[in-house]
């Protein structure tokens, strides 16, 4: 029995859209008229597609969604309720219509007997693999429901990082783009009706004013110009970053930065900190839990400093020695981590370097944000000064030449 995506008509003529079970197509559309709906498509929900449509049907399938997911099959399989009911109640109690389907296709493929890890393995835009291994850890080891809660966990700790950061540079975005409308707002209408008062008396202008107004000619004249310029430079940079060389390059520049460096190392640390130890607890083994949690790194550099780290340790190495000898990890980090490998308690040191990490870049990013807020107001406050001053500076003249 498979799971099928329907689209009917009811007796009013209102298009419906919802999932239902059966063995073919043509038995749906029975069930669908024994409800007094005219079935208009009926298509079976199935992940053997294309990777188009992969990413089609994974819209609308968000983090936060997921997690719910995650929290409510936990909690309904700790209380004892057999995965398939389970899977039945969460899929009635979700509103997303993909992720209906989805929890219907998966309970699909329980019901013929296959295990959960290879039932959300149709999935993998959906499910990634971190969150197939680690169930399928859970369920090797018979502990399904603590590995899911860990999964849920994850989940919201990873989301509230990215909302935190997020929220974080709203403000910023918004100052700055108001401040460049203003200027430019300034610079291309009101300088120049302003201006055109002093320039039809004749008089020799300022040095000020006549760069004001050069100024004002080229972002009025240019300045749609200037926006398509900066607008196909954003998108030939990201067209650029597809090739992996050039990828890299970028990425090991951005490592050497100053500030920034220190906010990109934090970021995939914590990352890659959070979900070894998810996987180290949930009893994926270490080297498969290192390339995992390679995987969810951004950076490049710091990616395959991990991939190599699990080479040496394939070859006998500790893991603290394998990460150190990379130079991409911050030492404490690697202190804790050493401290797991020699009391055995791996797992509770890297979830403690990962909050560490995650706390240590809130404070980064809360400080450069405080800097960052007055510096733009200062700015913005040096221009219009600027821009106040050309055109006094005329008038000042007008007044020695009345006097």
């Amino acid at each position: 029995m498979s799971a099928f995506e329907y689209t009917a008509l009811d007796v009013s003529g209102r298009k419906l859209k919802g999932v239902l079970e059966g063995d073919a197509p043509r038995q749906v559309r029975q069930q669908l008229r024994d409800q007094g709906l005219t079935p208009l498509s009926v298509d079976e929900v199935s992940q053997r597609k294309s990777n188009t449509e992969k990413k089609t049907f994974s819209r609308g399938i968000s983090s936060t969604e997921l997690a719910v997911f995650t929290r409510q099959l936990a909690t309904l399989i700790g209380s004892g309720m057999p995965l398939e009911e389970t899977l039945e109640a969460v899929g009635k109690q979700t509103e997303n219509d993909r992720m209906q389907s989805t929890i219907a296709a998966v309970r699909s493929r329980i019901k013929e007997g296959h295990t959960l890890a290879d039932a959300l393995a149709d999935f993998p835009v959906i499910f990634p693999e971190l969150y197939r291994s680690t169930v399928a850890a859970g369920e090797q080891t018979g502990h399904l429901d603590v590995v899911l809660s860990r999964l849920a966990d994850y989940t919201e700790n990873r989301q509230m990082l990215i909302q935190s950061i997020s929220q974080a540079l709203i403000y910023p975005a918004v100052l700055t783009l108001t401040a460049l409308a203003v200027v430019g707002l300034l610079l291309g209408y009101v300088v120049p009706q302003v201006v055109q008062v002093f320039t039809d008396l004749g008089q020799t202008l300022p040095f000020l004013t006549r760069a004001l107004i050069a100024t004002s000619d080229i972002v009025r004249d240019f300045g749609w110009l200037m926006i398509l310029l900066v607008v196909a430079g954003v998108l030939a940079w990201r067209k650029a970053l597809q090739t992996e060389s050039i990828r890299r390059r970028y990425h090991v520049r951005l490592l050497k930065l100053p500030l920034i460096g220190k906010l990109v190392r934090g970021v995939n640390t914590a990352r890659f900190a959070r979900t070894f130890s998810i996987l180290t607890a949930s009893g994926v083994p270490v080297l498969e839990g290192l390339r995992i949690s390679a995987n969810v790194m951004a950076n490049l550099p710091m990616r395959e400093a991990v991939l190599e780290a699990s080479l040496r340790v394939r070859e006998g190495t500790t893991v603290q020695k394998a990460l150190e000898a990379s130079d991409c990890f911050p030492p404490l980090v690697l202190h804790l981590i050493g401290s797991g490998e020699s009391s055995g308690q791996l797992e509770d040191m890297l979830e403690r370097a990962a909050q560490n990490q995650e706390r240590d870049l809130e404070n980064r990013i809360s400080t450069l944000m405080k800097i960052f807020e007055p510096a733009m107001i200062l700015i913005m406050g040096v221009i219009v000064l600027v821009i106040v001053l050309a055109i006094l500076l005329p008038i000042f003249d007008l007044n020695q030449l009345v006097k």
